[in-house]
């Protein structure tokens, strides 16, 4: 199983201030944000469960899905969700040349069209090597990491265990990361719902990065 954390850390935020890693406020705003999409069904799911909660959220999408699923895509749009830029093709960026991988940005980029003011980038794998960042930075874009990992993606895990890793850190400003994948469907299904009652049993609010 590979390593993450599921609460970034204030040394990981100190050292990588440049990202934005969370949003610290005084209103209780906390940000759900989807990673990979769209995807048929899945997306639909979490675009249905968003709005029976009146929630919004900010969908990360590769370009290559929004390509193939230009409908749904237009739909997160439609329902007053922000998006951001996944790479087109979902690359990691310690693997991939800095040239490789900016032009694939701007692939993603296309395929986005302009939808909205905010240049929003998040990184696959929240990989992205130092000259990368300075140079998607450069651009115009905002790099946003995260503060919460479900880690609904990691089939290892129990949806129980993903539910507890959404919930039992987050505090006002943070930056949650769930995934519109089908290779998350199983747990994000059984702990979206979950997290977001606990969330406002709680008293956080929604908002769009």
């Amino acid at each position: 199983m590979s390593f993450y954390w599921t609460k970034t850390s204030s040394f990981v935020k100190r050292l990588f201030f440049n990202q934005v890693w969370s949003i610290p406020n005084n209103d209780n705003k906390i940000y759900l944000t989807f990673d990979d999409g769209p995807t048929p069904e899945i997306t639909e799911w979490a675009l249905s469960t968003l709005k029976e909660n009146n929630i919004k959220a900010t969908f990360f999408c590769i370009g290559k899905n929004i390509e193939n699923n230009l409908e749904i895509f237009n739909k997160i749009i439609a329902e007053g969700h922000s998006v951001g830029n996944h790479t087109f093709n979902h690359l990691n960026g310690w693997k991939t040349n800095t040239k490789e991988y900016l032009e694939n940005i701007e692939l993603c980029e296309n395929a986005i069209q302009k939808t909205q003011k905010n240049k929003l980038f998040r990184p696959p794998y929240g990989k992205i090597t130092l000259k990368q960042s300075k140079l998607v930075r450069k651009l115009g874009y905002k790099i946003i990491m995260w503060d919460v990992l479900s880690a609904d993606f990691d089939q290892t895990i129990s949806p129980d265990k993903c539910l507890e890793n959404a919930i039992q850190k987050v505090t006002s400003g943070s930056i949650i990361v769930f995934h519109d994948s089908v290779k998350a469907s199983v747990n994000l299904k059984h702990a979206l719902p979950r997290a977001i009652a606990h969330y406002k049993k709680k008293g956080f609010v929604f908002d769009v990065l």
